[in-house]
């Protein structure tokens, strides 16, 4: 069919006129009027594949019934979301796919989350027509991060989409034909085996409970029972502006205030910031990279916060290594110093600190348990939580995050600049860094500290920044099959990069796997604007200018890139093989 974006169509959809593009489907027409057509397999950032057929309407031109999600309305006549038939085909549609799920809803990690038990209660679905067919298979738990329970699967295909198309990494895939038919790894490898990152999209795609983080809020409630442990928590830049979806807060409002005040209801004997030690991020990563401009160190050098994109270098690029920067992540580092300046400041021996972090990241499960990352003479950090399992501790304990007073962090690992807040978004990193590492070189501020140039939803940004004379060009991507793009041109020499900032998922940590469902390129952009936001009210915007940074460094750490430094903040990375 010949689509003329210029050209405008009108059809009628519930006798309701309604006039849009060419090319416009008629689910995305019925959205104009104010009507929503079920679905399962659609996510307006991915594929179009009519998998569930769930979002059936009927045409009257055809009088037969058509998918909503892949027809486009200059192929229609009027349409009807809502006759009997359509509403009987729906319903019968989902019988046979729940004919094939288990009913263990009060079980499963995604109740009131899940797509297929909301459309099950919204079509009245008490009892079904079809007999059960359903087969449990052993739940796949074989590394620390992610929870695979293919019993739930619908095959709707979002996983497969985030994993491919999306994220490039191809670790899972369509197996099998007609009543085989599944979705799983090359040859059943574990992930572990695989190119797999564990950066959760699949996840954040799945309709249902097939995918879902591995759950260790049990882990930190037994924690904070035991009067024997001083426990404290740090908080992602991300998790502040997202949060709140969870308990009805329009999308990106910046929820800081209650979330410190939900934190410290749940018990925890102190709430920090990871925020402040971005700033500390950028401290170590800016000197380092200044050092490698200055010294003839490996260029480009490449941001190391996120750890599905550490795990990617490791795994895919493995030649490449030498090019991430050698710094920790802003957890790690958190972690590091608090079982060392924080607990020695207290007077608190280090086997009696327990730290949490509340992530957007699944991958920071992960990155906690790598065995590198014990630098304080212990695991850094003991235990990650998603933000949603954040946001179930604060259910669970009968708190509604709205009505809460707004409370600060605690110090002295709890005050941070704007520039620690943008971390969170894809170019912060580099922002944040450029602010720095420009009025360290130059003995000046710039004109403006908004970095605008590296701003924005492009999948590739460039800028360049002149720093006394000498041009330093850097780029921001964020997703993996984007940063694909950018190593293969520095691998084959057609680019002159010095400094490059990738985050792992699109976006960049708002748009994170452990993020409330459902996140949406729409709603990514949201959040950004928040952590912006927050960046723009802060008293401080440069990260060397926090005062608390300052004193870490004067009473601690030395100096930055110093000998306490590498030995805290630092780590190095190993090659990972791919069956």
């Amino acid at each position: 069919m010949h689509i003329d974006p210029n050209k405008m169509v009108t059809i009628k959809i519930d006798g309701i006129p309604v006039t849009v593009p060419s090319g416009t489907t008629i689910l995305e027409a019925a959205a104009k009027i104010g009507i929503k057509i079920p679905t399962l397999c659609h996510h307006p950032d991915m594929t179009v594949r009519a998998f569930c057929r769930v979002c059936v309407v009927e045409d009257s031109w055809s009088r037969r019934l058509k998918t909503a999600c892949n027809n486009y309305v200059d192929e229609c006549g009027e349409v009807f979301t809502n006759t009997p038939k359509v509403r009987m085909a729906r319903k019968t549609i989902l019988e046979m796919i729940l004919a094939n799920h288990p009913q263990d809803c009060l079980s499963c990690p995604k109740s009131g989350k899940c797509e297929l038990q909301t459309l099950a209660q919204e079509y009245n679905l008490k009892e079904n027509s079809f007999d059960s067919v359903f087969t449990r298979v052993p739940k796949q738990e074989d590394n620390p991060a992610l929870v695979r329970d293919m019993s739930k699967c619908i095959k709707c295909g979002r996983c497969v989409d985030a994993c491919q198309a999306i994220q490039g990494t191809n670790a899972i895939g369509y197996q099998n034909r007609s009543t085989h038919f599944s979705i799983g790894t090359a040859f059943d490898h574990p992930l572990n085996s695989t190119a797999c990152v564990l950066c959760g999209q699949c996840v954040a795609a799945c309709p249902v409970g097939a995918l879902s983080e591995k759950d260790d809020t049990e882990r930190v409630w037994d924690a904070l029972q035991n009067p024997d442990l001083h426990v404290v928590v740090q908080v992602a830049p991300a998790v502040r502006v997202a949060i709140g979806d969870d308990f009805g807060l329009p999308k990106g409002s910046v929820a800081t205030g209650s979330m410190v005040a939900a934190m410290r209801r749940l018990g925890f004997d102190k709430v920090f910031d990871t925020n402040f030690a971005a700033d500390l991020t950028i401290m170590e990563e800016g000197t380092e990279l200044l050092n490698r401009l200055q010294n003839g160190g490996k260029l480009p050098m490449i941001t190391s916060c996120s750890p599905g994109w550490v795990n990617y270098v490791e795994k895919v690029y493995p030649d490449m290594m030498d090019n991430l920067s050698s710094c920790k992540s802003p957890q790690q580092m958190f972690g590091a110093i608090a079982k060392t300046y924080y607990a020695e400041k207290m007077g608190i021996p280090k086997e009696k600190m327990f730290v949490v972090s509340i992530m957007p990241c699944i991958a920071k499960k992960y990155e906690c348990q790598r065995p590198e990352m014990n630098d304080s003479g212990a695991q850094d950090v003991d235990v990650v939580l998603t933000t949603r399992e954040l946001a179930k501790m604060i259910r669970s304990r009968g708190l509604d995050l709205t009505s809460l007073p707004e409370e600060e962090f605690d110090n002295p690992l709890g005050l941070a600049s704007g520039a620690g807040a943008i971390f969170g978004t894809s170019g912060g990193v580099m922002e944040a860094a450029l602010r720095s590492v420009y009025a360290i070189v130059t003995g000046k501020e710039a004109g403006d500290l908004d970095f605008v140039g590296v701003r924005g939803h492009e999948a590739i940004k460039e800028a360049s920044l002149d720093l006394n004379g000498t041009t330093v060009k850097v780029a921001v991507t964020s997703g993996l099959k984007n940063a694909k793009i950018l190593l293969d041109k520095i691998r084959a020499g057609e680019c002159d990069y010095q400094f490059i900032e990738v985050m792992c998922c699109p976006g960049g940590c708002v748009g994170g796997g452990g993020q409330p469902f459902r996140t949406t390129a729409a709603i990514k952009a949201q959040r950004m604007d928040g952590l912006y936001r927050i960046d723009k009210k802060s008293t401080y915007r440069q990260s060397h200018k926090n005062p608390e940074i300052q004193t870490l460094y004067k009473e601690f750490l030395g100096e930055p890139n110093g000998h306490k430094a590498h030995e805290l903040l630092h780590t190095h990375y190993t090659k990972r093989e791919i069956q």
